[in-house]
C-alpha cells in the first residue's frame, strides 16, 4: 500500500523508505542539545553532516519544547531560524522543516527556503491554519496536552489512544476547511508531551491505529525522558541504543518519518526493517 507525503508540489512515497527527520536545535535551553549549535557555522557543520549520515530532513527549531521551557518572541524564534535555513538551502536538497509554533515565524521559514511546517499545538492557532493553507508546505500535526511549561503537571486521559484519534481527526478537518489536504499531513502522537509512562506506553503499543484518512505517521522518542524512567538510568548518554531499538521497532510497526537526535544508527535501523520487509 502507498503511504504519500504530499511536501509542496512533490508526493513522496513512504511505503517502502522512510524519512529520517535530524533534529536541529538553534536554541540555548533544549533538552539534549541547547546552546550546541546556537551559532550558524556550528549549526550548518551537523546539519550537513547529519544529512551525510542519512537525514532525508532537518527540522530547525528555535524555541524549546521541554517541558517548563520558557516561551521566546516570534522575532527571536525567527532571528535564530531564518539565516540556518538560508544557508543550509544553498547547500542541500534535503527537506528542511520548521518546529514552531507560531505562523508568523512559519512564514518567514518558508520564505527562506523550508519545505514542512512542524507544529507541536497541531495547527490549534487559526493563524497558523491559514499559514499552512497559503504557503503549500508539508504539515506535521502533532498531539499535546497543555501548553510545553505545563504539559507534564498532570497529564489525564479516559482514553488515550482514542481521544488522540480524535484530536488528529478534529484538526484534518479543520485544515480541511482551510483547503489543506490531509495528503500534506503527518500525524504525530507526541511522545512525552502531556503524557505519563503509561500513555506513551499504550499510544506505541498502538501506533498502527494512530493513522487517520491514510495520512503518514511521524514519530519521536529520541533521547526522551521516557526511556530514562523505563529503564531507571538518568544518564542521558544511555539513551542512545534504545532510541534506536525503538526506530527498529517503530518503523516496523508503521511509522513513517522518525526524528532523531543521532542519525546514523537510527537511519542504518531504519533501513535494515525496510531490507528485511522488501520483496
Amino acid at each position: 500500500m502507498s503511504r504519500i507525503w504530499r511536501i509542496g508540489s512533490k508526493h513522496h512515497d513512504l511505503s517502502k523508505r522512510g524519512m529520517i527527520m535530524g533534529v536541529l536545535n538553534v536554541t540555548p535551553d533544549s533538552f539534549s542539545d541547547g546552546g550546541k549549535y546556537f551559532d550558524l557555522q556550528s549549526a550548518a557543520a551537523h546539519a550537513l553532516e547529519m544529512v551525510a549520515e542519512g537525514a532525508d530532513i532537518l527540522d530547525i527549531g528555535g524555541e524549546s519544547t521541554r517541558p517548563g521551557a520558557d516561551p521566546v518572541s516570534a522575532a527571536e524564534e525567527i532571528r535564530r531560524i531564518v539565516p540556518a535555513i538560508e544557508k543550509l538551502r544553498a547547500q542541500t536538497h534535503a527537506l528542511i522543516s520548521v518546529d514552531t509554533m507560531k505562523a508568523e515565524v512559519a512564514r518567514a521559514a518558508v520564505a527562506a527556503g523550508a519545505d514542512i511546517i512542524n507544529d507541536v499545538t497541531g495547527f490549534s492557532d487559526p493563524d497558523m491554519v491559514r499559514a499552512a493553507a497559503e504557503t503549500g508546505a508539508g504539515l506535521i500535526l502533532m498531539h499535546m496536552q497543555g501548553t510545553p511549561r505545563t504539559m507534564q503537571a498532570n497529564p489525564v486521559y479516559t482514553d488515550v489512544v482514542r481521544e488522540v484519534r480524535e484530536f488528529f481527526a478534529s484538526r484534518l478537518a479543520n485544515l480541511a476547511e482551510a483547503g489543506v489536504s490531509p495528503a500534506s499531513v503527518a500525524l504525530d502522537p507526541g511522545f512525552g508531551f502531556g503524557k505519563t509512562q503509561e500513555h506513551n506506553l499504550a499510544l506505541l503499543r498502538a501506533l498502527p491505529e494512530l493513522r487517520v484518512s491514510d495520512c503518514v505517521l511521524a514519530v519521536g522518542v529520541s533521547r526522551k525522558s521516557m526511556i530514562a524512567r523505563l529503564l531507571q538510568d538518568n544518564d542521558p548518554n544511555a539513551r542512545y541504543w534504545p532510541t534506536v531499538a525503538l526506530t527498529a521497532w517503530m518503523r516496523d510497526a508503521g511509522a513513517d518519518v522518525i526524528r532523531v537526535h543521532d542519525v546514523k544508527p537510527n537511519a542504518q535501523a531504519m533501513r535494515m526493517i525496510e531490507a528485511i520487509h522488501s520483496p
